[in-house]
């Protein structure tokens, strides 16, 4: 459309709105009032503000708000909001004189639509549009006569810093991976200067119980800053994934026209039909906490058999897995006692405590605040000291009675030292010490045993974060025999799955013994990759 530039201007455009008592019915009237769909079916069409936004602009300006998270499946018309909200901090009832307002995304291409849908909703009208200066090339929109200003990022470029936004709206942040998000660090502490600044996540859910918007999700599911708030639409984990009932859990549009039921309906048909495409499925549609790829332990599986563990597990066997790392890597010593018919998992993990951080960052994963939670063990310098491996083992045999361990023969010969200097003699290391191989032939047994525990429900592992990690990372490799053993996943070197060999090393010890499996009742044991259970970290 072309610019009319003999249109009048007024002094204020934020006026062109009637002046209602709230502010999320100034910043609705105004929106359906100034602004038309630019693109799609109902291209041209004013726009409406369904009964679910709002919802959500009240939830967002009528009471106090520093941080509002959204949270639900695709094609719910996020974007449009967004660029709708953008518009009225502009031009509306949101702005502030000589403002700034940021929309950040991860990616270049995200931060180019959310612009770009922006600048068509305000030429769709020549009256807003004869207020504004658009720099397409710079991704910004100007409003000389208010002073605004907004201009969209992504994380992939260098250009967070020396931001002041008193709005900032980040699309699509479950993208970012890990715990850590340096752009939207940055966005937040940004508005330290500025009184009733807000900042608004909107994204489908990440697939990690460790990335950066679960994190965020988990601690406003909290309630204890009530100016952080959310809003999270998500299909529960125990309904019918394929469910009509199940998609409008995730879906608050289900029934807008902007919504593509057939599309839908036909991509759940087909992930029923191809369980490849079912994790995909059940992130993008049904917005749950699942990765794309299928990993050998379902995080369904594993949870039913999170229940704590006991306190003392008195003169009972012990038995224990031993992984020992390179210099920087995981090392873990993990031990299973049977208390009541369910084996019982603890876990003792090392990591350096020089270059944690850095180490969390890399990995994206937060070592750092585990080692603070008392689930991790920092040794001094850049490598594991073996000397403080040592002292806390010879701490465990004090307390449990740990009748064998198996070990990976890798850096035995150091630890062996450093317990005998710690006061273990060396027919003590020499009995209970036995080595354990890490190929088809050495842990075939002790997969097949692990996968029973797990899905008979005989463990209890108190849903350790370390170990839950572990766990996460777990594949498995075949030969022709189909004997199976643990991989990374991907082989991924930040990856770690040191805490789960661990583990199994000490089940080969519980096997050796001939400890019976459980007082339990056997039962038939399911296949690991049934579709009801393939619902993964």
């Amino acid at each position: 459309m072309l610019r009319n530039k003999t249109l009048p201007r007024r002094a204020d455009p934020g006026t062109i709105m009637h002046n209602p008592s709230k502010k999320s019915e100034q910043i609705i009237k105004w929106i359906e009032s100034n602004l038309y769909i630019p693109e799609g079916a109902l291209v041209g069409q004013r726009f409406v503000i369904t009964d679910p936004q709002r919802l959500w602009i009240k939830e967002m300006f009528d009471s106090p708000t520093r941080r509002f998270i959204l949270s639900m499946a695709r094609k719910q018309g996020k974007t449009s909001i967004i660029a709708a909200l953008i518009c009225a901090a502009l031009l509306g009832p949101l702005h502030r004189k000589n403002g700034q307002v940021i929309g950040a995304a991860q990616s270049k291409e995200q931060a180019g639509l959310m612009f770009r849908l922006a600048e068509k909703m305000i030429r769709f009208n020549e009256q807003l549009y004869a207020f504004c200066h658009i720099v397409p090339s710079q991704k910004v929109i100007e409003i000389p006569e208010l002073g605004t200003h907004f201009k969209a990022i992504s994380a992939d470029a260098s250009n967070a810093q020396g931001l002041s936004p008193y709005l900032f709206i980040f699309d699509e942040i479950g993208q970012t991976t890990g715990p850590q998000s340096d752009l939207a660090e940055a966005l937040i502490t940004s508005q330290m200067a500025h009184k009733n600044a807000i900042g608004i996540f909107i994204s489908t859910q990440a697939p990690s119980d460790n990335s950066y918007l679960s994190l965020m999700i988990d601690e406003a599911l909290t309630g204890a800053d009530p100016t952080v708030k959310v809003k999270l639409y998500t299909a529960p984990m125990d309904i019918d994934p394929f469910s009509e009932e199940a998609i409008r859990c995730a879906a608050p549009h289900y029934d807008h026209p902007m919504f593509n039921k057939d599309d839908v309906l036909k991509q759940a048909n087909e992930a029923a039909r191809m369980p490849s495409r079912e994790n995909s499925y059940r992130n993008l549609i049904l917005n749950q906490r699942v990765e794309a790829r299928v990993p050998f332990i379902s995080k369904t599986v594993w949870d039913e058999n999170g229940d704590p563990i006991t306190d003392d597990w008195g003169t009972q066997p012990v038995y224990a897995g031993l992984d020992l790392s390179s210099n920087s890597d995981l090392t873990a010593f993990t031990m299973m006692c049977l208390i009541d018919g369910y084996w019982e998992i603890r876990t003792e993990c090392w990591l350096p405590k020089e270059g944690i951080i850095e180490k969390s960052y890399h990995d994206k994963v937060p070592y750092d605040i585990w080692a603070k939670q008392g689930y991790l063990n920092l040794t001094p310098g850049r490598t594991i000291d073996y000397k403080f491996v040592a002292a806390r083992i010879i701490d465990l045999f004090e307390k449990y009675n740990i009748v064998s361990v198996g070990f990976d023969r890798w850096g035995i010969d150091a630890l062996k030292g450093a317990l005998i200097e710690h006061g273990m003699p060396s027919h003590i290391f020499d009995e209970k010490f036995k080595p354990h191989g890490q190929g088809f032939r050495d842990m075939a047994p002790t997969v097949k045993e692990f996968e029973r525990l797990l899905l008979e429900n005989q463990i209890k592992h108190g849903r350790h974060p370390v170990l839950t990690m572990c766990c996460a990372n777990l594949n498995v490799e075949s030969d022709p025999a189909s004997n199976r053993k643990f991989v990374k996943d991907n082989k991924n070197s930040a990856r770690r799955i040191d805490a789960i060999i661990a583990l199994v090393m000490a089940i080969t010890q519980h096997l050796s013994a001939h400890i019976p499996n459980s007082k339990k009742k056997v039962v038939t044991p399911k296949l690991i990759t049934d579709i009801s259970q393939v619902v993964i970290f």
